[in-house]
């Protein structure tokens, strides 16, 4: 975990704790955090004098990662990435046969993140920020404990509406410990999204995958010199779906939600005839029961744009809403926010 205390001397009394969470590959500190002009969204956050905090789950960044230093417990699909070899390896079945974590693992380790927090810095809720499968953890933890959880961003959230309430059995699942990706498949990925002029910086495409390298002192060491491997836990998920984002009428209730994406966004509205692998934003919003609820779409911008022209709107847009928990005045609708970061309400 990082801190980025940004609370005003004198006026720890009034000290408002953020809690920012990565979503399936990318560590957080590459996300959040990144080092390169006015791209860390956290440093903005500090700025404007919140206490922010970030943390990287088990499998992810500079947390422990538990098999996944064996490059055998890569996906067999994937194993052929590792060129040059690493010293030792031979291609073949993962020593360690089981997906890595699961939904109640993440939770646990929310959990007790959030705790520190409260006790640490004397603050008696926190408020999230997560990006993309950190919905998966957040959303669910904050229908449980509404009592810690203050208010809840969402970016580019990844939500199932029909997935499974259950926890499969067995666990651990069968499986994998990890995925790879590498620096192409990451960039060329992220450029099926770009659709504007000036959407993104050639530059970020060496800042990005330096700073997820930065994170991963072992797959930085994998695949071709100078470059390396994003390791990727392999994760079982469960609970979070429209039922869940209905329960109670917290969400929405008790815990103000804001939800943003990209209209370039081909990660977080799907068609998949798997329910597990069909994604709606919009089903989110429509699943919220509670009223103090947005949504806003953001021009030009994909999956990833933490790291693109609309980053600094972003950032914007999250501290208003830190501090007034609306959008435009409103405390629920839905709306569009331009590259000059305006907001309107949709069509």
């Amino acid at each position: 975990m990082r801190e980025r205390d940004g609370t005003p001397p004198g006026h720890l009394d009034e000290r408002t704790a953020v809690l920012m969470l990565h979503g399936r590959s990318v560590p957080v500190l590459a996300g959040f955090d990144l080092d390169f002009k006015s791209y860390s969204w956290a440093d903005a956050l500090a700025k404007a004098g919140y206490d922010v905090f970030m943390m990287d789950l088990q499998g992810s960044g500079l947390s422990p990662r538990p098999k996944m230093d064996d490059p055998r417990n890569v996906n067999p699909a994937q194993q052929n990435l590792l060129k040059p070899r690493p010293p030792g390896f031979t291609p073949g079945p993962p020593n360690y046969p089981f997906q890595l974590t699961n939904s109640n693992s993440d939770r646990d380790e929310l959990n007790t993140v959030v705790e520190w927090i409260i006790r640490e810095r004397g603050v008696k809720k926190v408020a999230f920020i997560g990006w993309s499968a950190a919905a998966f953890t957040m959303g669910p933890y904050a229908v449980k404990n509404p009592g810690k959880v203050s208010s809840l961003f969402l970016l580019a959230p990844i939500f199932p509406p029909e997935g499974t309430s259950n926890a499969p059995d067995p666990l651990p699942q069968p499986g994998f410990p990890m995925f790879l990706s590498t620096k192409d498949g990451t960039w060329n990925g992220w450029r099926n999204e770009v659709h504007c002029e000036g959407q993104r910086e050639e530059e970020m495409r060496d800042k990005v995958w330096n700073a997820i390298m930065e994170s991963d002192p072992v797959g930085s060491t994998w695949g071709p010199e100078g470059e390396g491997r994003n390791r990727i836990r392999n994760f079982v998920r469960w609970g979070w779906n429209k039922t869940t984002a209905a329960q109670g009428g917290v969400l929405g209730g008790s815990v103000p939600v804001l939800i943003a994406y990209g209209e370039h966004d081909r990660q977080v509205n799907t068609s998949s005839e798997d329910p597990e692998l069909n994604f709606s934003v919009p089903a989110l919003y429509n699943a919220i029961a509670g009223d103090h609820k947005l949504m806003v779409k953001l021009d030009c911008a994909g999956h990833s744009v933490v790291w693109e022209m609309q980053h600094k709107n972003v950032h914007n847009l999250s501290k208003h809403w830190l501090k007034h928990l609306k959008v435009d005045g409103k405390s629920q609708g839905i709306f569009d926010m331009n590259t000059n970061g305006d907001i309107s309400p949709a069509p």
